[in-house]
């Protein structure tokens, strides 16, 4: 029999390959249809498996090579925290900046809420200031 915890894992381990091939068929796996996706920057969360493929096609629109990898991974009963690395190439607009060649290498750390084996919630928080900084949007300090 699998626990909750391991069956949390094996989610987020989906999640990975989902959010690196962006799959209308894992979203629809793996994210429940009334989920809500925290965005910064955005007063209203994304919702369901379609608000997260926004999401990610926001994020490819200005770094198409973009590629996730789940570096750490705490779960306990149905939350989950998570730190990814981010990398790709800026090769497209992204919040208003035109595109600079510039590779990134950007931490996310995301707090997930699960129920049944799907995420029904998401907090997502990037470091944008590091990816500014690296598309040489924004000073570094």
């Amino acid at each position: 029999m699998t626990t909750k915890t391991e069956t949390n894992k094996l989610v987020m381990n989906s999640f990975v390959e989902f959010i690196n091939t962006a799959s209308k068929k894992l979203s629809e796996e793996l994210i429940s249809p009334n989920a809500v996706f925290f965005v910064p920057g955005q007063a209203e969360p994304m919702k369901g498996p379609a608000g997260y493929l926004s999401i990610i096609g926001m994020i490819r629109s200005g770094f198409p090579d973009i590629q996730w990898s789940l570096k750490d991974m705490v779960v306990e009963n149905d939350k989950v925290a998570a730190r990814f690395i981010m990398i790709g190439t800026h090769q497209g607009t992204f919040n208003g900046i035109p595109p600079t060649g510039k590779p990134i290498n950007v931490q996310a750390m995301n707090f997930y809420r699960l129920s049944s084996g799907k995420i029904v919630e998401e907090y997502g928080q990037p470091d944008f200031l590091a990816l500014l900084q690296q598309i040489g949007a924004v000073p570094t300090i």
